[in-house]
């Protein structure tokens, strides 16, 4: 089992630049839909709000969020 487990400094030095940008960059993403949720009014959110803040609490569904959770135009 100890084998599978790879830890940060048995990475290539390629990839370990590469990782902390990537964690970075998914962490910011989180945050950006957070605040766009918060701060878009409930007509301008397709569905519930609380159901995409649950969502988006991984980069995943905060970019599936900024794709098709937002309205273009008030309703």
């Amino acid at each position: 089992m100890s084998q599978l487990v790879r830890q940060f400094k048995d990475l290539s030095p390629a990839r370990r630049f590469w990782v902390p940008g990537v964690i970075a960059a998914a962490l910011a993403l989180v945050a950006a839909a957070e605040v766009d949720i918060q701060r878009r009014p409930a007509g301008q959110v397709r569905g519930s709000k609380l159901l995409w803040r649950l969502l988006s609490l991984n980069a995943v569904g905060s970019a599936s969020y900024f794709r098709w959770g937002r309205r273009t135009t008030p309703q």
